[in-house]
């Protein structure tokens, strides 16, 4: 009875609508969409899987969430930098994750360029909290059609990452990255994560 009715509180919340598709976008948005993170793993772990979803639908990337971690060594950018072409080609093979050879690569050189900016900056987090002055923008949004896909600082830190060597970083990879690790709040005005 206790379960059941735990159940229904979770059910009755009021949240952002893209997530009420599904249970694995509702718990995605309850517990970390739009939560600042400024652990460099994590932060990279959502760029890689950013990076993955561009031009595809987010819960197809986390739907495959856990494949990309087994794959991808748990997310370990210094693992990722020293990819060899004989592993590029055993990702390539993956069925459980997106087999595109460029994304692949990608997150390759991601990770090289994403710890050249831990070397300049002591960490990746403080790089690109940096775009934000270290704390989150909150967006009082009333509706999902007021959230936008770029904003003028996603631009520019698009571009900074670009020509810092990073690929598939494109504004609205970017912007969707900021929402992911909580640099801002899109959370809707009557959503209970805004309460």
């Amino acid at each position: 009875l206790l379960l059941g009715s735990r159940k229904i509180m979770e059910t009755e919340k009021t949240r952002c609508a893209w997530c009420e598709k599904d249970d694995l976008y509702r718990k995605y948005h309850d517990e970390e969409w739009g939560v600042p993170v400024y652990d460099d793993k994590k932060l990279f772990e959502f760029l890689i899987l950013e990076t993955f979803q561009a031009g595809l639908s987010w819960i197809t990337i986390l739907r495959k969430r856990e494949n990309f971690r087994h794959a991808f060594d748990d997310f370990d950018y210094k693992k990722i930098a020293l990819y060899t072409e004989e592993k590029i080609q055993e990702l390539m093979l993956d069925s459980g994750i997106i087999r595109n050879q460029l994304k692949i690569r990608a997150a390759v050189s991601n990770a090289i360029a994403f710890m050249k900016i831990q070397e300049e900056f002591d960490s990746f987090s403080k790089y690109i909290w940096g775009f934000v002055d270290h704390k989150p923008i909150v967006n009082n949004i009333k509706s999902l059609s007021e959230v936008k896909a770029t904003t003028e600082i996603s631009d520019v830190l698009s571009k900074d990452l670009k020509k810092r060597g990073f690929k598939f970083v494109g504004s609205t990879v970017v912007y969707a990255h900021m929402q992911a690790t909580g640099m801002v709040d899109d959370h809707v005005a009557d959503c209970w994560k805004r309460k």
